[in-house]
């Protein structure tokens, strides 16, 4: 006779519906359209850099997990959408030898180093990144291709004075307002450029400017975040309050006229923030999982990101503001976790009420 097993468990006896894997490829399917966007715009390199990022992040996972002797997951879809979020946070110029490093430090260092899918406390492509951005920051600020019928500043006329992409352009500009021996010429230059990349703010959300292979629409990117939303596969309160923070922020310190003079639109739409907000800030491991928390967290995001915008060495701050809030997920699970009804704050080991 067949021998009954039963598995004991404490509760509460929840059973989802939508497994890992499901939850993965619809992220995966969310990710498509920007990729999409960034193959027309940019090319047959952009969809190269992509696929061989993801052969890179998958083949790691198999390595190490054969290595590990445990079982061989990358059929969850998990390591395909780190592969496509590395080559997403790329310049679309970069030598495909710099995806295949990031994409073996995203998996090898920001997620199985720490037992797999579930344990890392880092988003692992935003680790790939950082890695290949501190080894070879040329390539990762001035590997840049200028998008198909775009420019590379997004304003026509400019990129032969800059070479730079919206967010560099504005960054150079306050360099030069602030610098007390910038010329008058050079000050009005700077204003001119300024009015140029902040006028073009349309092209930028369309896509017709330069930047890395997946931020290039954020029409695209909400498309797929939009999705992942209604479906219930993301919580809504990141975006909002990440997006919105950069918004209210970017407007108040990200001008070169004083407080209160940073364009808006320019601000939410430059840049990383979209796919960012979208597809980073709400991954379900590394973000908070309590309302409350994931305000606390979009809000953080935002405070970083124009912080590092306004004052930092780089002119985008996106991939560093979610991996340096990362780090205090569980700190703001712990102060935001609902209290435990029947139960009174101060009693020892949580005596009832």
């Amino acid at each position: 006779m067949a021998e009954n097993k039963y598995i004991v468990s404490s509760s509460p006896h929840l059973k989802a519906v939508d497994t890992t894997s499901k939850i993965m490829w619809n992220v995966v399917l969310a990710l498509l359209p920007a990729w999409i966007f960034g193959i027309v715009y940019f090319g047959p390199r952009a969809l190269w850099l992509t696929i061989i990022a993801i052969i890179a992040a998958v083949a790691t996972e198999a390595a190490i997990q054969a290595i590990r002797k445990v079982p061989i997951t990358v059929g969850d879809g998990s390591a395909v959408i780190t592969g496509m979020l590395l080559a997403f946070n790329v310049p679309p110029g970069v030598p495909w030898w710099i995806v295949v490093v990031g994409s073996v430090i995203a998996i090898g260092i920001g997620k199985q180093v720490f037992g797999g899918l579930g344990n890392n406390p880092l988003n692992p492509a935003l680790v790939g990144r950082a890695f290949v951005m501190a080894s070879w920051p040329v390539s990762m600020t001035t590997d840049w291709i200028a998008p198909k019928g775009g420019s590379l500043s997004g304003a026509f006329g400019l990129d032969a004075v800059t070479g730079a992409t919206p967010l560099t352009v504005l960054k150079l500009s306050r360099d030069k307002f602030l610098d007390p021996d910038s010329t008058e010429r050079m000050i009005a230059e700077a204003q001119k450029a300024v009015d140029l990349v902040y006028n073009a703010w349309p092209n930028i959300m369309l896509g017709k400017v330069g930047g890395c292979i997946g931020e290039i629409s954020a029409i695209a990117i909400l498309i797929g975040g939009l999705y992942l939303i209604i479906r219930g596969f993301s919580d809504w309160r990141t975006p909002i309050s990440y997006i919105g923070g950069v918004a209210l922020l970017g407007w108040l310190f990200g001008g070169i006229g004083g407080i209160a003079t940073g364009h808006v639109l320019f601000q939410i739409f430059s840049g990383g923030l979209f796919l960012g907000a979208f597809f980073m800030a709400t991954d379900m491991v590394t973000t908070p999982i309590t309302k409350k928390g994931r305000w606390i967290f979009g809000i953080g995001c935002a405070v970083l990101t124009v912080f590092i915008r306004r004052w930092g060495g780089y002119p985008e701050g996106v991939s560093y503001s979610i991996l340096l809030m990362n780090i205090f997920t569980p700190i703001i699970d712990r102060h935001t976790r609902p209290r435990v009804f029947g139960t009174q704050r101060g009693k020892k080991g949580g005596e009832s009420e």
